[in-house]
């Protein structure tokens, strides 16, 4: 509308134009009239042609001026018209991103005043309900597998240590050999059961005890360093004064399993080093190898229970291929986040933040 006011208004001009060098037979309609005396026709046209160039010249400019300024205008209305249309969409998309396995029951939507969007957050938290239930169910099931495996196993133990402490002259190479691999597995589904039932566990325990971060990393390298001593690893620690509020046997089992993880699949001669810090709100903890280093890959899968990067070396170091998952379920209940980076001797990096809980 404003482009077409605009070119009306310099038609009109050039119609003055005209009928200000005419005689006085003026045309009032619509139409532009030229009456030129032959006397003034040169003039004119001179006068005529600079008044066309001169309107052309400033139709252009306008236009283009209105132009952007209405676009501007339009555009900045319609952001803030959608943005506003389309908040309860974003804060929906957002409320997804943050749902996890384990925080499904602070997920839920509120009631919205937008009917459709309203109708979509009543499903999705029915939808919640029933993931929970799942979640729960399987935790139970895992919790209770657990319970039921460990009198079996108590038994089976309570055999072979009887056995054991017996001597049997008449066995040959054979049984021993069973009786050794038995002792073996029975020792290692022990381990399992154990770790299955901590991580089934971990809601149920108290986190509000008052925890010196520096002093735990402290009180892991020492109980560990016959291992390391036994695997040619130099254990390292750089920690400063750091505080936080959780349970100090989780956080003590965190630091143990991820410097007893970096302990066995390092390289000979290589070293553990372990950093701990607070900076304002945030506790950081991290603790680097000098071993292979994890590929990229498969950094997010380490944490996946029973997952291996290297099943045949696994073997071979023992381990029941839960010590990472526990880690990780031991940082989400303290509201952490953990991350694996590569170090810059290509060992492996795994950086712990608590942002919740310190001090």
């Amino acid at each position: 509308m404003f482009v077409y006011k605009n070119g009306v208004h310099y038609i009109d001009s050039l119609q003055d134009a005209v009928e200000s060098q005419g005689d006085e037979k003026g045309n009032k309609s619509d139409e532009i009239y030229i009456s030129i005396p032959d006397d003034k026709w040169d003039e004119f046209a001179d006068e005529f042609s600079v008044q066309v160039y001169n309107n052309k010249a400033d139709y252009k400019r306008n236009s283009l001026i209105i132009t952007v300024l209405l676009a501007l205008l339009g555009g900045v209305v319609t952001y803030f018209i959608s943005g506003h249309a389309l908040r309860p969409i974003r804060e929906f998309s957002d409320k997804i991103e943050e749902v996890q396995a384990q925080n499904l029951s602070d997920s839920r939507i509120e009631e919205n005043n937008v009917k459709e969007l309203n109708q979509l957050g009543i499903s999705y938290n029915k939808m919640l309900e029933r993931l929970s239930d799942a979640f729960e169910i399987q935790r139970q099931f895992t919790a209770n597998a657990a319970h039921e495996l460990r009198t079996p196993l108590a038994l089976m133990q309570v055999q072979l240590d009887l056995y054991n402490s017996a001597s049997h002259p008449g066995n040959d190479a054979d049984t021993l050999q069973t009786i050794k691999m038995v002792t073996e597995q029975n020792d290692k589904l022990n381990r399992m059961v154990k770790t299955l039932l901590d991580m089934s566990e971990l809601q149920s325990v108290g986190r509000d005890d008052k925890i010196i971060l520096d002093a735990i990393v402290e009180e892991v390298l020492a109980d560990l360093e016959p291992l390391a001593v036994e695997k040619n690893i130099k254990l390292i620690g750089k920690c400063e004064d750091a505080t936080m509020i959780g349970s100090d046997i989780l956080i003590y089992r965190l630091v143990y399993n991820l410097v007893e993880n970096a302990i066995k699949y390092n390289h000979p001669l290589g070293q553990v080093t372990v950093t701990a810090y607070q900076r304002n709100k945030h506790v950081y903890l991290s603790v680097e190898d000098t071993g292979s280093g994890i590929p990229k890959e498969l950094r997010e899968r380490v944490f996946e229970p029973f997952f291996r990067v290297d099943k045949s070396r696994s073997r071979e170091l023992g381990g029941v291929g839960l010590g990472l998952a526990l880690v990780r379920e031991i940082v989400r209940v303290h509201d952490g986040s953990i991350c694996i980076k590569s170090g810059k001797t290509g060992g492996t990096i795994f950086e712990v933040t608590f942002a919740q809980h310190s001090m």
